[in-house]
């Protein structure tokens, strides 16, 4: 699916994972309890700046921080668009 928006610059469109509902263990964990995901797929990227070229890419799966990004809601599904620079990993 192409997404009707193109970042500017070095930021990203990333697609949060999924809540964990369950602990290792099996407790099934309440919708008040749950934790924001800090992990996501990126579906959009920007081009970069003169400086500093993107070394990420569509597809990626990235660990970012708790509180980083904008929420975006597009077409009914949720996202997160933020500077590069707040993409703390590449699993």
């Amino acid at each position: 699916m192409a997404l009707q928006i193109k970042p500017l610059a070095d930021r990203v469109v990333i697609a949060p994972a999924a809540a964990e509902t369950t602990t290792a263990s099996g407790i099934i964990i309440p919708d008040t309890a749950k934790e924001k995901p800090q992990k996501g797929t990126i579906v959009a990227v920007g081009k970069g700046t003169k400086d500093e070229p993107m070394t990420v890419k569509v597809g990626d799966i990235v660990l970012y921080g708790k509180y980083a990004g904008a929420d975006l809601k597009l077409e009914g599904q949720d996202y997160l668009i933020m500077r590069e620079s707040d993409v703390l990993a590449i699993i």
